[in-house]
Order: structure tokens, then C-alpha cells, then sequence
């Protein structure tokens, strides 16, 4: 079988030639220019570790954070650096303060982590976790509005809402649902995991109480680096993870919220330095900057996804509209058999990534349980490889091979 090529763009990462990646949304990849700049930091770091962290660290993360607020529409002192999105979430749901018989709203399409914490800090406090099941194939993005809503009860305090779903790759009408949660006295924690570099973002228009995402997955920075946003009046009763010294050092200059996120205990900062190279980086790669990027990913994830339709023999599961760079097929019955429970890698997933070359995630999702196959569009890849995918998957007894 004749191996796929990628986009030329490939030759600004560091990715294996010989395994055709189509899982940038799981960890993202980072550019190797953008590797270079976190090399020269590293440097810098080590060559004076006390100067770096106590003298310099302060100003360069305040300039990152002013680039990257102004990319996401943030104000910069509600902008705090997390490692990763599933810490914003975090510290968030840690700092508030429930009492049994609350209520916490999720959806079914919950990242598995943040479900998680909402299940800890629940159990803690007597708190109830409501889960809005919504539609899976979906025909509107008004229904998931109407999943949601239907779930809200006088007890509900807080909802938590994927942005971009993980497992379906499905965008959430995210104002729509803001305004109509704050019209009934609930705020909203956005799980914006995949957003920034994926959709265009302005989180002071979406006005959310809380908004986390990565910078590590469509911005291409180095892993961990993700921003937590806090509205103005709820800053002050969110903490960082680790209380360290910025909650007793006086605040003059800077905002306890920064002065305690900013320094949690000593750990390798460079990722969200280089937040800002990565945005000049990836919003240099074509000639229309980031909105000529985004377009790109997400017509080119359509094509890949009416490609897997057409071989497979399934409609879409979602409309247009509701893509990003993300989309997921259910995939007919046939391929590799899967236990129950699943093991954690489908043996679909397996056999195409050690027979095949191509990593790409196969869930088992729902009830009865179906798989479901989801592929990302970054600028590296090219529609060759979902071609390849397609193939491989007729191989391995599922569709049939494109002409």
C-alpha cells in the first residue's frame, strides 16, 4: 500500500516520518522553531537560576500574557498561566464553596478528567453532579442548548462546559449557552481545551465567569503552557493549585491573582514563555495569518470527514457548522472486536497505528457500545493521509477503499 504524504509544512516539525499523524488533538506538536526558542530560554534559565526566577521571571511572563490575552480577547489581569487546561478546571472547582444538595452541571461529553474533578469536589461536599446527555449523531447546535437547559434546576450552581467536545469534536454554541445559563443565575467554567488556535476567541464577549484552555494543541506551544481566565468579580475567590508565597507577599504592584499564580513553587516556565513565538510562528505559516490557518484545518477536516463517510457508508454525525479542526465518525460494526469494558487502546486503534503507521484515536463510546474514529487537521497534514486512512481501515475490514 502506497504511504501518504503530508503538507510541505511538515518540514517545520519534528514529527516521525515514517507514522502518518493525525492525532494533533490530543497533545498537539510543537514546531521546531518554537523548540528553539524554549532551548535558548532553558539556557538563559540555567545559566543564573536565581536572576531568571526572581528578578526576570515576573516581567517576561507579564509580556507573554499580554500577547496572549490579546489573541483570546482577554483582559490581561484575568489571565492567569495554568500547566494545562485540567488545572485550570482545577483550580477553579477546588476554590469554590458548595453545600450538600447543590448542584454541578456537566454533559455527557465531558472531557473524562474534568468529569473527574467535578465527581471529587462533589463527594466532598454533599454536592450533586446533573449530566445533560446530549444528542450523538446531532442535527443542530440548538439542541445541545436545549440538553443543557432542560438540566438547570434551582440548585444549579455552577455548569462546566466543553467549548470543543474530546471525544465527538463537536463546538459547543458556547455565547448561546452562556447567556442563557447567567439568564437563569448559573456561571459558566469553559473547558476550552482545543479553542485557542482552533476558533476565533474573545472571552470578554463570551463572558463566562470562568474560561481554561491550551496553548499546547492548536497554538503549537511547548507542553505546558494553558491560560485560566477569571472575571473581574470572581477573582478574588479562586486559588492556584499550591498556595505558595504570593499569598502573603504584599500586593503593590501586582494583583494577588497573579502574585499567586504567577509562583506556585519552582518549575520550568519556558513553555508559557514561548507562547508568544508560537503565536508569531503559526500565524506566519500562510499567507492570511491565523484566519487563513484556521480555515484551512477546518475545511480540510470536512473533506477528511466526508471521505470517512463516503468509504464507511455512515452519515456525518454533526453539521458543518459544528466543526472545528476536529471530527469524529461512528464507525459500522466490523474491524478488530473490542472486550467490554474496553480496554484502554481499541484494537482498532492498534492495529492501525502498529500495522498501519497512523495514530489516530478509536473510542468506544456510548451505549450499546460503538466506536468512534476522530481525526485533527493541522497544517502538516494533507488530504493523502485521510485517503491513507482510508485505505488502511478497508484492510483492516471496515468501508471500502476509495477510487
Amino acid at each position: 500500500m502506497a504511504l501518504p504524504t503530508p503538507d510541505p509544512l511538515i518540514q517545520h516539525w519534528t514529527l516521525d516520518p515514517a507514522v502518518t499523524f493525525l492525532n494533533h488533538g490530543s497533545f498537539g506538536a510543537c514546531p521546531r522553531e518554537v523548540l528553539e526558542e524554549q532551548t535558548r530560554l532553558r539556557a538563559r534559565l540555567e545559566a543564573e537560576p536565581v536572576r531568571f526566577m526572581d528578578r526576570e521571571l515576573e516581567g517576561l511572563l507579564d509580556a507573554a500574557r499580554v500577547d496572549l490575552a490579546a489573541f483570546v480577547g482577554a483582559d490581561p489581569e484575568g489571565l492567569a498561566f495554568v500547566p494545562n487546561a485540567t488545572a485550570g478546571v482545577n483550580a477553579v472547582l477546588r476554590s469554590l464553596s458548595l453545600q450538600a444538595g447543590d448542584e454541578l452541571l456537566i454533559t455527557d461529553h465531558a472531557y473524562g478528567a474534568c468529569r473527574n474533578t467535578l465527581d471529587f469536589v462533589a463527594a466532598r461536599s454533599g454536592a450533586q453532579v446533573v449530566v445533560a446527555a446530549v444528542p450523538f449523531p446531532i442535527d443542530d447546535a440548538a439542541q445541545v442548548v436545549e440538553a443543557v437547559m432542560a438540566a438547570v434546576t434551582d440548585r444549579t450552581r455552577l455548569a462546566l462546559l466543553d467549548h470543543v467536545t474530546s471525544p465527538t469534536g463537536l463546538v459547543f454554541p458556547m455565547a448561546r449557552l452562556v447567556a442563557a445559563l447567567r439568564e437563569r443565575g448559573v456561571e459558566t467554567l469553559v473547558d476550552g481545551a482545543h479553542v485557542p488556535g482552533m476558533l476565533d476567541l474573545d472571552v470578554e464577549a463570551l463572558g463566562a465567569a470562568y474560561y481554561t484552555g491550551n496553548c499546547h494543541k492548536w497554538l503549537c506551544a511547548p507542553k505546558g503552557a494553558a491560560f485560566l481566565f477569571v472575571r473581574a468579580d470572581r477573582r478574588e475567590g479562586v486559588r492556584p493549585l499550591s498556595i505558595s508565597h504570593g499569598a502573603t507577599i504584599p500586593a503593590q504592584e501586582r494583583s494577588r491573582f497573579h502574585l499567586e499564580f504567577d509562583w506556585t513553587g519552582t518549575s520550568d516556565p519556558t513553555a508559557a514563555l514561548c507562547v508568544p513565538a508560537a503565536l508569531r510562528f503559526m500565524g506566519a505559516l500562510l499567507p492570511g495569518g491565523w484566519p487563513a490557518l484556521r480555515k484551512r484545518n477546518h475545511e480540510l477536516v470536512k473533506q477528511a470527514r466526508a471521505l470517512l463517510c463516503s468509504s464507511l457508508g455512515v452519515e456525518p454525525p454533526a453539521p458543518n457548522d459544528m466543526l472545528g479542526s476536529l471530527a469524529a465518525v461512528l464507525l459500522p460494526p466490523g474491524g478488530p472486536p473490542v472486550s467490554d469494558p474496553p480496554p484502554r487502546f481499541d484494537p482498532l486503534r492498534d492495529a492501525l497505528l502498529f500495522h498501519h503507521a497512523i495514530e489516530v484515536p478509536v473510542l468506544s463510546w456510548f451505549e450499546p457500545r460503538r466506536r468512534i474514529l476522530r481525526v485533527s487537521a493541522q497544517a502538516y497534514n494533507s488530504l493523502d493521509q485521510y485517503h491513507y486512512l482510508v485505505r488502511s481501515l478497508a484492510a483492516l475490514g471496515l468501508g471500502k477503499a476509495a477510487s
